[in-house]
């Protein structure tokens, strides 16, 4: 399998999938303000902690908030009497209509107990700009350590491979208009240090193999053989975390479903880009520097 060989085939493909979720992210920005569905940790809301006094379950609650179209708002149940509903902000009659509503269909809570916070639309600003501080630091540290393992060529490969990751699941939640909250940072953190593994495993099998070139070896050649004799262990790395990906968006539901989503397409992104584009990017740098000389 020529993997280097058809780099460019490669490379349209991720184009093909990152474009429409960059051009939705715009036509979203300039209709509705926002590229991504922002959740209440971003844009401000209510956190209800309320405590019943029977057993309850979350499907309850939420046939509830149907009622006021709330129906998507994420419910975390605490043992079986206690949970936290987080909205969007909500007014002070809708806010006891609510709770009037849930003591009647779902069961009485303890005021005594009832607990409601707001979140102010500048602790999401701060939010924002933390994340966005944290994807950058991961950044440039990765570039650092890959430079002082590798070389400079290979952490700038790196760091487009993780790129592609982030550009990808953003542009799903944005095309799927998906809730984004606090989770989602976590997720695309941990999307950036699953990928960036695997392409230093793959970058490290290259580095072998240079040291052992053999006299007029090509470069595509040692690293295609170098892709090709980690495929099976990259493979079955990603094939286990599917699995285990796709039993907790089916059972774990609705309150990590964001974060198990997320994770879900970064994962499977992550695994591409450290096979197809990661290694064949760095061909085309030395190919860039070959022709310089």
């Amino acid at each position: 399998m020529n993997i280097v060989g058809r780099r460019k085939l490669w490379f349209a493909i991720s184009l093909l999938v990152i474009i429409p979720g960059l051009i939705t992210m715009i036509f979203r920005w300039t209709t509705v303000g926002t590229p991504l569905n922002l959740g209440i940790d971003f844009t401000g809301g209510s956190i209800i902690n309320i405590e019943f006094k029977k057993d309850i379950t979350v499907a309850e609650i939420r046939n509830v908030l149907k009622e006021f179209k709330l129906e998507k708002t994420p419910i975390q149940l605490f043992g079986k009497r206690t949970a936290i509903i987080r909205t969007p902000v909500l007014g002070d009659e809708q806010q006891q209509n609510i709770l009037d509503t849930l003591s009647k269909k779902v069961g009485t809570y303890d005021a005594g107990k009832l607990q409601i916070n707001k979140v102010g639309p500048v602790i999401g600003k701060e939010l924002t700009r933390n994340a966005i501080l944290a994807l950058l630091l991961a950044s440039v540290l990765m570039v650092i350590y890959i430079t002082f393992r590798f070389e400079f060529r290979f952490g700038i490969a790196a760091i487009i491979a993780l790129l592609h990751d982030v550009f990808i699941t953003l542009g799903f939640f944005s095309i799927f208009w998906w809730e984004v909250d606090s989770a989602f940072v976590a997720a695309i953190l941990t999307i950036i240090g699953y990928s960036i593994n695997d392409t230093i495993v793959i970058f490290d099998r290259i580095r072998e193999n240079l040291n052992r070139r053999k006299k007029g070896e090509d470069l595509e050649t040692l690293v295609n053989n170098s892709i090709l004799q980690t495929m099976v262990r990259s493979i079955n790395t990603v094939l286990t975390v599917i699995f285990v990906l796709a039993a907790l968006l089916i059972f774990g539901g609705a309150t990590i479903k964001t974060f198990t989503m997320a994770l879900l397409i970064g994962v499977i992104s992550g695994a591409y880009s450290s096979i197809f584009n990661a290694s064949p990017m760095w061909v085309v740098f030395k190919g860039m520097e070959r022709g310089r000389a």
